[in-house]
């Protein structure tokens, strides 16, 4: 059995992290250890980083238990303003004949495809009457061939005896391929390590914007594209942060031409398009030196690697929610407190970033990187909870003296979980709107 611990550093960094502070988040699973281990990554990532540029003395690197537990929840605290719903009406956990299934509906496509495979009109007890006619696999393969998002609730055991959680429990926690090229150099300094440095985003809900937004923390110009149609408006306020965004159409061929532009002067590209998918839309080439860390949801091999998929449902398809329900002795399925598969990969994915700016400088190249959610849920199984005072939410002490002046209104941050000596994380921009920034680099 693998160590998670030793299986994280190996993959991003050689720094030693401390970790100070008290609370966990109550659950079945190690969910706070969880928080601390992925931002431990980005901190000793960060060190190696600074270390292969010349910026000084190794940093040291802190990871707050109770902060890092809190940034696995919202970071943002509006001040006189409320955040939208994060869920559309009918998202949530159903009981079909033979089980739980949760749907996946907070895409408008999404939720039309459940709703066209169920055949009933969109109100939550309809939604019921019609998923407890169905076994739950059967209408989990329905949904997901209409093109719409939704899990089975399986056991751990069934989980790994699956063709897909076998797959996934022999993939790495980050897959690394390099080819030729060397990073551009970027305006790096000891203060912020990432200034200059340009990253564009393609990513959504949830673990991609969390990365892209760690990096932003220490310097870097996020540029985040998405198409005009898509909205995350329970989102948005809380991973926007630091970036700018930006509208493009890329099924068309200008879009796609504008993309490829701005990745030709882009440093480095994260993206959660299934394998191929990118591929697909603009083509196989990236520019040299161009680093790229991508994520999907159930892994990069096996029958599953194609599938739509979200931290909620991952919980439901890998055992989680299972597991979770005996231990909270519950009638219907228990996830964790906090989407924490989101945001562990997002800060595995940061860390992923920085790892592959350091062997880009010691000449290895433009590293590439996978990860999953299903990966890092593997992780967090072989993780042991610590007995700890129970965490459940935000307080004034947690929240930082800055008033971030938002389109939305005002609002505090949390204060950051992870600090690196002489690096403090800070962010140059409020959050703001998706497509509020022309597509184009400053």
């Amino acid at each position: 059995m693998f160590s998670p611990m030793d299986e994280v550093f190996d993959a991003f960094g050689t720094a030693p992290v401390l970790v100070v502070g008290s609370g966990a988040w109550r659950s079945r699973f190690a969910v706070t250890e969880l928080a601390c281990l992925s931002m431990g990554a980005v901190g000793s990532a960060m060190a190696d980083l600074s270390e292969a540029l010349n910026l000084g003395p190794r940093p040291d690197v802190v990871v707050d238990r109770r902060l890092a537990s809190l940034w696995f929840t919202w970071s943002i605290h509006p001040q006189g303003w409320e955040l939208p719903p994060s869920w559309d009406a009918i998202a949530g956990d159903y009981q079909g004949r033979d089980g739980w299934i949760k749907l996946h509906t907070n895409a408008p496509h999404h939720r039309a495809a459940a709703l066209a495979v169920l055949e009933c009109e969109a109100e939550r007890e309809i939604v019921a009457q019609a998923v407890r006619g169905w076994d739950i696999d059967a209408l989990e393969d329905a949904i997901v061939a209409q093109g719409g998002a939704a899990a089975a609730m399986r056991s751990r055991a069934a989980w790994l005896a699956h063709p897909q959680g076998a797959a996934v429990s022999g993939e790495p926690l980050v897959a690394w391929d390099h080819k030729a090229g060397q990073v551009r150099a970027w305006q790096a300094r000891p203060d912020r390590p990432l200034a200059g440095l340009r990253v564009l985003d393609l990513t959504r809900v949830l673990a991609g914007p969390v990365a892209t937004r760690t990096l932003a923390g220490f310097g870097a110009d996020v540029l985040r594209v998405d198409p005009a149609s898509w909205s995350e408006p329970g989102v948005v306020p809380d991973v926007t942060l630091g970036k700018r965004c930006c509208h493009l159409d890329l099924k068309t061929p200008h879009g796609q031409d504008q993309l490829r532009a701005l990745m030709e002067h882009a440093d480095v590209l994260v993206h959660g398009y299934r394998p191929g998918a990118l591929d697909a839309m603009i083509g196989t080439h990236r520019p040299q030196g161009l680093v790229e860390v991508s994520l999907d949801a159930y892994g990069w091999t096996g029958p599953w690697a194609g599938r739509r998929g979200f931290d909620s449902l991952v919980q439901m398809s890998c055992g989680i929610a299972d597991a979770g329900m005996a231990w909270a002795g519950a009638d219907k399925p228990h996830p964790l407190p906090v989407q924490a598969l989101d945001h562990a990969t997002g800060y595995f994915m940061a860390a992923a970033v920085l790892s592959a700016l350091t062997q880009a400088i010691q000449g290895n190249g433009s590293p590439r990187a996978r990860l999953s959610l299903a990966r890092t849920a593997e992780v967090l199984a072989q993780l042991e909870p610590v007995l700890a005072d129970s965490i459940t939410g935000s307080e004034p002490a947690d929240l930082g003296d800055w008033v971030e002046q938002t389109v939305w209104g005002p609002a505090k941050r949390v204060k950051p979980a992870l600090r690196i000596s002489g690096m403090p994380m800070s962010w140059d921009r409020p959050a703001g709107a998706l497509g509020a920034a022309p597509a184009r680099w400053d």
